[in-house]
C-alpha cells in the first residue's frame, strides 16, 4: 500500500492511523533517506498513542527511548549510529521487540539479519522537498491489518 505525504501535517496523521491499529508486541520497521521523515512518522504514531508528540525526539545518540506512559508503551529505536548489527545484540532489543509495547525501529536495514521474522515494513522515499511516499508491507500475516 502506498501513501503520499505533502506535508509534515500529512505525515503526523499517517502515524495517527497507524497508532490506532497497534497491537502490544506490535514491530513497525522503518527504512529511508536521513531527511526522509522517519522521526515526524514516530511522533505521529506516538501521538496517536496518547502521547505529546513534541516530547518525542529522535534517541540518536542512546539508540533507544522508551516511553511507558504512552497507551501503548512505545520503544523508539534509532540505528542511525550503529556501527555493526551485532551490536544491537547488547542492547537487548528482543526484550522490548516481543514486550507489552509497540516498537518503532528507524534506519531498521542496520539490523540486516537481526531484522524480526514479522513487523510492519515502512519504506520512506523522497519525491520533493515536501512530497514523500510511504510504501507499507505487511512482513508476516499479522501485519495485513495495517493495510486496509
Amino acid at each position: 500500500m502506498k501513501v503520499i505525504s505533502r506535508s509534515v501535517k500529512d505525515t503526523l496523521n499517517l502515524g495517527k492511523v497507524i497508532a490506532r491499529k497497534l497491537k502490544p508486541g506490535d514491530i513497525i520497521c522503518l527504512f529511508g533517506n536521513l531527511g526522509s521523515g522517519k522521526t515526524v512518522l514516530t511522533k505521529g504514531i506516538a501521538h496517536g498513542l496518547k502521547l505529546d508528540e513534541k516530547d518525542i525526539i529522535s534517541p540518536s545518540f542512546v539508540l533507544l527511548r522508551q516511553y511507558p506512559q504512552a497507551k501503548i508503551p512505545l520503544y523508539h529505536f534509532d540505528l542511525y549510529r550503529l556501527k555493526s548489527s551485532g551490536d544491537i545484540l547488547a542492547l537487548g532489543y528482543e526484550e522490548y521487540l516481543y514486550s507489552d509495547g509497540a516498537t518503532v525501529i528507524e534506519w531498521a536495514e542496520r539490523l540486516k539479519g537481526f531484522l524480526p521474522k514479522e513487523y510492519l515494513k515502512i519504506e520512506i522515499t523522497i519525491k520533493a522537498e515536501k512530497k514523500r511516499v510511504f510504501k507499507l508491507s505487511a512482513i508476516g500475516k499479522n501485519y495485513a491489518r495495517f493495510l486496509l
